[in-house]
C-alpha cells in the first residue's frame, strides 16, 4: 500500500512525534537529572545512528544502493549532526540543528515526501529519524537550556548554502538525484507545491527560510517569556 498524507498512518505518526515533544517539554527539569539526562542523549544520538546505519545497509541489502543513496538531503544531514550535538553538546552545531533540523524535519513530518506505509520499515524510519530530529533541538533547547540568538539566524543560513553546495553539484553531476529538492519539487505532495516553477521556487525558498528562522527564534524568546511570567507569579 502507497502512503497517503493525512491517512491513519500519517496521524499515528504526527501523534507519536506530538507526544514526545511534549514529554520533553514537561518533563524537563527531571531530565536534567546527570545519570538519565547522559541516558537520553547518549541513547537518542545512538537512535539517530542507526536510523542511517539501518537505511544504508537496506539499500545495500535490496541492491539498490545508489549515488540517491547519499545522506546529502538537509534532514540527512541534520540526522548526523543531531547525534553529534546530542553526544558533545556543541553550541555551534546547536544553532545548526535547532533551525535547519526543526525545518527541514517538520516540513517532512507535516507533508512526508514517503512512497512506503505501515507497517513497512521505510515508514519506522522515516517517522522516528524525523520525530529524533526534532526532539533533539528540543531537548538541548528545553533540558539543556540552549539558545538560539538572532546573529545565529544569518549564520545558520550561510552554514545552509554550504551543505547545499555538495548536493547541488552531485545533482548537477548524475543528473538524477534531487538532493535538497534543487534540480526539482519533489513528486509527493508538498509546501513547495504552492511555489513558483523551478528555478524561480529557489529564490523563494531564500525567503521562506529566513522567515522559518525568524518565527522559530521569536517562538523560544515569546515562550521564555512566557515560563518567566508564570514562575514570577506562581
Amino acid at each position: 500500500m502507497a502512503f497517503e498524507m493525512f491517512s491513519a498512518a500519517h496521524t499515528a505518526g504526527l501523534a507519536v512525534a506530538l507526544i514526545v515533544f511534549t514529554g520533553i517539554i514537561l518533563f524537563r527539569k527531571q531530565l536534567r537529572r546527570p545519570a538519565l539526562n547522559q541516558a537520553l542523549r547518549y541513547g537518542l544520538a545512538v537512535l539517530l545512528l542507526c536510523c542511517e546505519i539501518s537505511l544504508q545497509l537496506s539499500y545495500v541489502l535490496e541492491h539498490n544502493w545508489r549515488v540517491g543513496s547519499l545522506p546529502f538531503q538537509l534532514c540527512s544531514l541534520m540526522l548526523l549532526l543531531s547525534a553529534i550535538l546530542l553526544i558533545t553538546n556543541n553550541k555551534k552545531l546547536y544553532h545548526l540543528v535547532f533551525f535547519l533540523g526543526s525545518m527541514g524535519a517538520l516540513q517532512a513530518l507535516l507533508t512526508p515526501n514517503l512512497d512506503e506505509t505501515f507497517p513497512h520499515f521505510r515508514y519506522f524510519h522515516f517517522f522516528i529519524a524525523h520525530i529524533g530530529i526534532i526532539g533533539a533541538a528540543l531537548f538541548i533547547t528545553a533540558v539543556e537550556r540552549y539558545r538560539p540568538t538572532f546573529r545565529s539566524v544569518f549564520s545558520t543560513l550561510f552554514w545552509l548554502h554550504v551543505l547545499a553546495i555538495p548536493a547541488a553539484i552531485t545533482n548537477i553531476i548524475s543528473g538524477k538525484t534531487n538532493f535538497m529538492f534543487l534540480a526539482r519539487k519533489p513528486g509527493t505532495a508538498s509546501l513547495l507545491d504552492i511555489l513558483a516553477p523551478w528555478p524561480w521556487y529557489l529564490l523563494q525558498l531564500e525567503v521562506i527560510a529566513f522567515v522559518i528562522c525568524l518565527l522559530l527564534f521569536g517562538a523560544v524568546k515569546l515562550l521564555d517569556r512566557i515560563f518567566r511570567s508564570k514562575m514570577r507569579y506562581n
